[in-house]
């Protein structure tokens, strides 16, 4: 009976993936699993994974709570160029680049102009009631042309050694980029998790029109979602563009929009909105990492590697279908609409 509970469980095969990838890369490659210890950081493939993982796992948390609501954000790459070249060229352009407070207010600006492109997002899709994939698509090829304007075309580099700590720096031996993402997804999960937040996305994601009826001010749900995945994204590029230190307007964050809502789709949350989870999102954001590493280490060329991804995407889309589940007996069984709880809880919280 456990077993079987565990097995139904959404999280179950996205685990079951992820273990299988990292055995078959401690299989062909034994130390992958080896962690060393130098100058009191610790090095190893598994930590690289994680220090790689970061700008994902800050972009695809965004995007969880977007799809949540029944949206969808295709800026988050062209965003995440832009809080790389305000950054940058703030800190170009000051006398003193490698000062603690010249890095603390570039990074500030780069993270409110990308708080009020969300928040832009935001308004196109809640206030004036644009698709949320045609709002996004408009700022996916304006973003990039922001950034273009702001680097005036140009790759801008700095030597910085304290914006470089984002990305080189090692805190209790684990890298500074994870520690960032970790905080960060912690605090929002908490946030949704224990809060009535949580349960008024779902509400939203679920019915809108329903939740509305309810009292929930959806609006102001779906602005705020759009705000903080813009705002996701800008932490994401300020870690992209502190491990090269350069803002690259073309080429940051390219396709890391697709990357991001894999993440989501495989770890459990649905397109259609409504229920979501952040777990999932953080175990198929490390399923990618780790099948992107593997790729790259058996020599594969980079062209290839989306088909490995759509392979694997597809088995564990495959295994999480209610259809397929159904098949194999592993559908867990409800005796009302899925709606029901969700708008019983809005209506308790509205009261």
């Amino acid at each position: 009976m456990i077993a079987r509970r565990i097995v139904r469980h959404r999280l179950f095969w996205p685990v079951v993936a992820l273990v299988l990838l990292v055995a078959l890369n401690t299989v062909s490659r034994p130390s992958f699993l080896s962690i060393t210890i130098k100058d009191g950081a610790l090095y190893g493939s598994t930590v690289d994974i994680l220090r790689n993982s970061s700008q994902l796992m800050l972009v695809a948390l965004g995007m969880t709570l977007v799809i949540a609501t029944r949206g969808i954000d295709l800026s988050v790459g062209a965003v995440l160029a832009v809080a790389g070249a305000v950054s940058l060229t703030f800190i170009e352009a000051s006398p003193q680049p490698g000062s603690v407070g010249t890095v603390a207010i570039a990074v500030a600006l780069g993270l409110l102009v990308t708080l009020v492109l969300g928040a832009w997002n935001g308004f196109l899709v809640s206030v004036i009631r644009i698709q949320p994939i045609i709002a996004t698509l408009l700022l996916m090829f304006a973003g990039r042309g922001i950034a273009m304007l702001i680097t005036k075309g140009q790759i801008t580099t700095v030597t910085s050694a304290p914006y470089a700590t984002f990305a080189s720096g090692v805190v209790l031996g684990l890298p500074v980029a994870f520690l960032i993402a970790a905080v960060v997804v912690a605090g929002v999960a908490l946030v949704v998790r224990r809060t009535a937040l949580g349960v008024l996305m779902e509400a939203v994601g679920i019915n809108p029109e329903a939740s509305r009826l309810a009292g929930v001010q959806s609006r102001g749900i779906i602005w705020s979602v759009y705000a903080i995945s813009g705002l996701l994204a800008g932490m994401a590029g300020i870690l992209y563009s502190s491990n090269i230190m350069a803002a690259d307007a073309n080429n940051a964050g390219l396709n890391i929009e697709v990357d991001a809502i894999l993440a989501v789709v495989i770890g459990g949350t649905s397109l259609a909105g409504g229920k979501f989870s952040i777990a999932g999102t953080v175990v198929g954001v490390l399923i990618i990492q780790t099948l992107t590493t593997s790729i790259t280490f058996l020599g594969i060329p980079p062209a290839v590697t989306p088909v490995f991804k759509a392979v694997v995407v597809i088995v564990i889309c495959l295994m999480q279908s209610q259809r397929v589940r159904a098949l194999l007996g592993l559908r867990r069984r409800s005796a009302v609409p899925a709606v029901g709880p969700a708008l019983d809880a809005t209506a308790a919280v509205t009261k």
